[in-house]
């Protein structure tokens, strides 16, 4: 796909979620300002598709991709990591050409 690829892991995971949330279609990506180097991604659940939200279907699992989203995301993938202090949602994103020290944001 042209914006997001999804591990098995993050694909997993999202179904895992949704099945307790029947009213939400699927999730959310976004960018917003944060951290010491402009932007960090946000996630969330969505119960509609936007009007200029971008669908990637994989698996069967839908991920929404806010405009000002899609250029950042270009080539991304999506993956889910667990270790023993955490678990989250990583975007191992080729583009990005610095990270701040705080690792909350990155800029392209």
């Amino acid at each position: 796909n042209l914006f997001i690829f999804q591990t098995p892991s993050a694909v997993h995971k999202i179904k895992q979620l949704l099945k307790d949330k029947p009213d939400h279609v699927g999730v959310k990506v976004g960018v917003r300002t944060r951290g010491c180097n402009g932007l960090s991604y946000t996630l969330d659940y969505t119960k509609t598709k936007g009007d200029s939200d971008e669908e990637v279907i994989q698996d069967g699992v839908r991920v929404f991709i806010e405009k000002k989203a899609q250029l950042t995301l270009l080539g991304t993938e999506m993956d889910y990591v667990e270790d023993k202090l955490s678990s989250e949602f990583v975007f191992n994103n080729p583009n990005i050409k610095e990270t701040c020290g705080c690792g909350e944001s990155f800029n392209i």
